[in-house]
């Protein structure tokens, strides 16, 4: 599988090793998670991802969070929309609640280790292991050119958890073939080359924050790329906009207010924004809401996301007004990002046989060779 790199071997071909769980260490718990600076989030992404990173982070847990700029260029990019997304992403991670002295927030293009890696681990697929993931044939299925980047870019997705050596990650359903695709290349190195990454596991949250449908089409998951701008909240929405999307979210026909997902899939949606919203279950609203009609209900929700979205988007502003302090939270974690990451690369060049060729290391190879 690695014939392509044999050729940098000096002294004798890399031992396989039959059984690296048996042997492996144990990893501690690390947790890594990256998302792509596309502009301004939705609820959806606030309430099911960034929410749980920041629940994550103050658990006291091992968190390292990346704004993964390389993935975005996949597809063509104007660059300085590229520069503003990725200040608007911190900021926005920022004012969400991630804390810069709890956990590590970078850019990924700032660790250039990220792309080395990816590279090392790229001549360890295949190209039929690649093309069967499916965001590939969903994204892929509708260009004429396939750009490199696209096909390739779930091998930098598992270069960036396993140059942190994380345990887990937090995923949705959806990138869970990609997960496993870093698992897959995790086994495939240790087998090669002794232990050196752990296993990584998915987190997947099973409640509905991470199910939030579109306002205008309930049997769809919401997206910032739905053609209908009314079909999702973001979090830089000022109120006024918030409650004219609330006003007119599609429910049904009938006007009492009760949570039953299968059959009245706006209302229940309703109801989970305002549970997420306001700390309340659903079931807890409902009572509250005996007597009004959803007309009606629909302000309550819209009060209740209103209250908790305000201090985010109002954050947010603050943060992007001060660009200086942006960078200099990127950069700072950038630099203990790249100590992690130089580390687990100097062990993988180490062990694959290409770290370097000094005259002190040539000697210690030579003394090697003649002792064996």
């Amino acid at each position: 599988m690695f014939k392509s790199l044999s050729c940098l071997r000096l002294v004798r071909p890399t031992v396989r090793y039959a059984s690296t769980e048996a042997m492996a260490p144990s990893w501690p718990r690390k947790i890594f998670s990256g998302v792509q600076p596309t502009g301004a989030l939705h609820i959806g992404n606030y309430l099911g991802a960034i929410k749980r990173w920041v629940d994550l982070q103050n658990s006291g847990e091992d968190v390292t969070y990346c704004i993964v700029d390389l993935h975005s260029i996949t597809l063509p990019q104007d660059p300085d929309l590229l520069r503003h997304n990725s200040l608007q992403m911190a900021a926005t991670l920022l004012a969400c609640g991630i804390d810069p002295a709890k956990s590590t927030l970078f850019l990924q293009s700032g660790v250039p280790q990220h792309a080395e890696l990816s590279w090392i681990l790229g001549c360890m697929t295949t190209m039929a292991r690649l093309t069967h993931l499916p965001q590939y044939k969903e994204k892929s299925a509708k260009l004429k050119e396939i750009p490199l980047g696209l096909y390739i870019y779930p091998v930098l997705q598992a270069a960036d958890i396993m140059l942190y050596k994380a345990t887990h990650v937090p995923v949705g359903e959806d990138q869970v073939q990609h997960l496993q695709l870093a698992q897959s290349l995790a086994r495939a190195f240790n087998n090669r080359f002794g232990p050196t990454f752990p296993f990584c596991n998915p987190i997947i949250s099973d409640d509905t924050s991470c199910r939030l449908k579109s306002l205008r089409d309930p049997t769809k998951k919401m997206s910032k790329s739905d053609p209908d701008p009314k079909s999702c909240i973001m979090l830089t929405d000022k109120a006024d906009v918030i409650r004219e999307k609330i006003r007119k979210s599609v429910t049904d026909f009938t006007s009492e207010v009760t949570f039953e997902p299968e059959t009245r899939p706006g209302v229940a949606n309703l109801l989970t924004i305002h549970s997420l919203a306001s700390g309340k279950s659903p079931q807890q609203i409902c009572a509250e809401a005996k007597g009004l009609n959803t007309g009606q209900y629909k302000g309550l929700v819209a009060d209740a996301l209103v209250a908790h979205l305000e201090p985010i988007r109002s954050d947010i502003d603050r943060y992007l007004a001060d660009p200086g302090y942006l960078a200099t939270v990127i950069e700072e974690g950038c630099e203990r990002a790249r100590e992690t990451a130089e580390r687990t690369l100097h062990e993988v060049k180490e062990k694959v046989g290409m770290n370097g060729f000094s005259l002190a290391r040539l000697s210690e190879v030579a003394r090697k060779e003649r002792v064996e």
